[in-house]
């Protein structure tokens, strides 16, 4: 007897159905499977015998042939069993095949018939109804993050003799879901914010514009001054994200297994800080069965790199691509796949190895060991750095003076009018931010008069800009004016976006 049962399988963050056939006739008793298999799934044979046999189904004596189509598409992961399972019982005579044709069924099964959760379920559950679907059968671990989806009906079972009963009695068991209240969100844990820093208004400044446009930002100077604690600090003041961004996060999350079940929401924009020590596909996705990585775990948030030349300098030019695409395409033999990477990069990095570079009554570096560090940071990764400031040390006035610190909140309020700005600039034009315009948009959006464009001029020959770095200064003109609420660029803006570029003469001219 034949029989057929959809599930899916996810690919990047998005995720199309895959049809598990069986077929029980007349033969010499084997269990084959076919279909572009990984060995993962081909090992779900014997967790399958077994845990249907431990559930009281013992298979018959008999030929019995599984399909999983198409097959030109390999197929990996443990998510198969279950829809295995029910397709060998629909062809047992168990189940009437009529109940499955508007359902699909994703888990994975131990050997005494337990139901597991398993990474990508949001994915799958989400365009389950762009297939066709109007319920998925999946394991009750997984219904708290499934449940984020509202437009399908979730059949959580925890056991193969639940979706048995399912099948037979058309009854759902919905499990409450219990969130967790306590640990560091709570809210009796004192959250990094701005009012904690004192002095250091540059980098403030600089933080402030960097959020208002999304734009990528470096910080160095000497160890102590406080480039760490301003980074943490930085998500802080980002506006909150909306329903879609929130969606598109939760799918990565899941895909790469990091979904927090007690936290299964996304209003706070996500701030990863990698250690150095980070591999190439810990950093930027991959691997033999791909995951995203920590750029796109850090996707419509901040991606925090300290100690940036302690990086090996091959993993910080993967970033290049990525940094201008916004996503990050991971070709493999049997397939590519995509994963945005929409992210802002904040770097912190000290002068020199001592740290004390250019104070030379402090620093006791060689001339060719700073150098080689500062060469750590190529001319092409430092041209898609929007804002490059330099922090300098606290002196004991500024370090003891917490009088006038602006709170997370208020520099958050400024922030989120110059989103509002941009908004209503780029509305239809599939742009959200000031440091995505295109070169060729640039002259549109950051219109200069006579004066402006003499300035910019002499500042180009002056400080011998690359043509990108041109484009990212205007770029951060325009969000500057945006937080002073002006719709024209004046020389006022352009001078106080070259500031920010002050750092590629003074330490990287001769790179």
């Amino acid at each position: 007897m034949y029989s057929i049962v959809t599930t899916a399988i996810v690919r990047g963050i998005h995720s199309f159905p895959v049809q598990v056939e069986a077929d029980v006739s007349d033969g010499l008793p084997v269990f084959e499977m076919v279909g572009f298999l990984a060995s993962e799934v081909k090992e779900a044979r014997e967790r399958v015998r077994t845990a249907l046999r431990n559930s009281g189904y013992v298979l018959p004596a008999k030929r019995i042939t599984v399909n999983l189509s198409p097959a030109n598409i390999k197929k990996t992961g443990s998510a198969f069993d279950l829809p295995m399972a029910v397709a060998i019982l629909a062809s047992m005579g168990r189940i009437r095949q009529s109940d499955l044709k508007k359902i699909l069924i994703v888990g994975e099964i131990g050997l005494d018939g337990q139901v597991h959760s398993v990474d990508g379920i949001l994915p799958i559950v989400a365009e389950a109804e762009t297939y066709g679907f109007t319920s998925c059968m999946i394991a009750q671990k997984n219904f708290a993050e499934a449940n984020i989806i509202k437009q399908v009906q979730l059949i959580p079972v925890r056991h193969i003799s639940e979706a048995i009963a399912y099948f037979d009695h058309n009854e759902v068991s919905t499990p409450e879901i219990i969130m967790e209240t306590g640990g560091i969100d709570d809210g009796k844990a004192k959250k990094p914010d701005f009012s904690q820093i004192n002095g250091q208004h540059l980098i403030r400044r600089a933080s402030e514009v960097a959020a208002a446009g999304m734009h990528n930002m470096l910080m160095l100077g000497p160890p102590g001054a406080g480039k760490t604690m301003v980074a943490k600090r930085i998500p802080s003041i980002l506006p909150p994200m909306d329903d879609e961004e929130q969606l598109e996060l939760a799918k990565i999350y899941s895909v790469s297994g990091k979904m927090p079940v007690e936290k299964l929401s996304f209003q706070n924009r996500p701030f990863r800080a990698p250690h150095h020590t980070i591999t190439p596909h810990g950093l930027i996705g991959g691997g033999n069965l791909p995951r995203p990585g920590e750029i796109s775990l850090a996707h419509k948030g901040v991606l925090f790199l300290d100690e940036l030349t302690e990086f090996q300098k091959s993993t910080l030019e993967l970033l290049r691509q990525p940094m201008e695409e916004k996503q990050i395409c991971i070709s493999r033999i049997h397939g590519t796949y995509s994963y945005p990477a929409d992210f802002m990069l904040v770097a912190a990095m000290n002068p020199c190895p001592c740290g004390c570079y250019p104070d030379m009554n402090r620093c006791r570096c060689t001339q060719s060991s700073i150098d080689r560090y500062l060469g750590k940071v190529s001319q092409p990764l430092l041209d898609r750095i929007d804002l490059c400031v330099e922090v300098s040390r606290l002196t004991y006035e500024d370090l003891t003076n917490r009088k006038g610190n602006e709170s997370s909140a208020q520099i958050r309020e400024r922030v989120c009018m110059a989103w509002d700005r941009q908004k209503r600039r780029f509305e239809g034009k599939g742009l959200y931010f000031n440091s995505q315009i295109s070169a060729e948009e640039l002259k549109q959006y950051c219109r200069l008069g006579e004066e402006q464009e003499a300035y910019l001029h002499e500042l180009y020959q002056k400080n011998n800009l690359t043509a990108r770095s041109y484009h990212k200064l205007l770029r951060v003109a325009r969000t500057i004016a945006d937080l002073a609420g002006e719709e024209s660029v004046t020389t006022g803006h352009l001078a106080e976006a070259a500031c920010y570029r002050s750092l590629d003469k003074k330490y990287w001219e001769r790179w």
